[in-house]
């Protein structure tokens, strides 16, 4: 697949996860509603992360001419869903609440606002 098809891609699956883990983390818990959105919102965050790992990093140094600092927030993703689900199904409430906030934070927010720095796609529509 080529970079823009990818970057797409990812946007496509990504964009959603703002509006939706946004919504998550305001609404009571436990409820129908927030599991249903939750495992959409696990799933497409997967997915996203493992996008992004075929995404050579476009900004900065790159480790084996592919992987930049921002690919760690894809790590950072494919942990912290996986052992949040498994938090959650065991019942640990506190451990499932904080690795979705850090999810949250950390691969949305702050990745995100990496996206808007000189050389980014997405610097380049809304700022050029």
């Amino acid at each position: 697949m080529d970079y823009n098809t990818l970057m797409f891609l990812h946007l496509y699956t990504v964009v959603p996860c703002v509006f939706i883990g946004g919504f998550l983390l305001i609404i009571k818990k436990g409820t129908p509603i927030h599991k249903k959105l939750g495992r959409i919102y696990m799933i497409l965050m997967l997915f996203t992360a493992v996008v992004t790992l075929f995404m050579p990093a476009a900004v900065g140094g790159r480790i084996l001419n592919h992987f930049g600092w921002i690919h760690l927030f894809s790590v950072l993703t494919l942990w912290t869903v996986p052992t949040a689900y498994l938090a959650i199904k065991k019942g640990n409430v506190k451990s499932h609440k904080r690795k979705m906030i850090l999810l949250y934070f950390g691969a949305i927010i702050i990745a995100g606002a990496f996206t808007f720095t000189p050389g980014r796609y997405l610097h380049e529509v809304f700022f050029m």
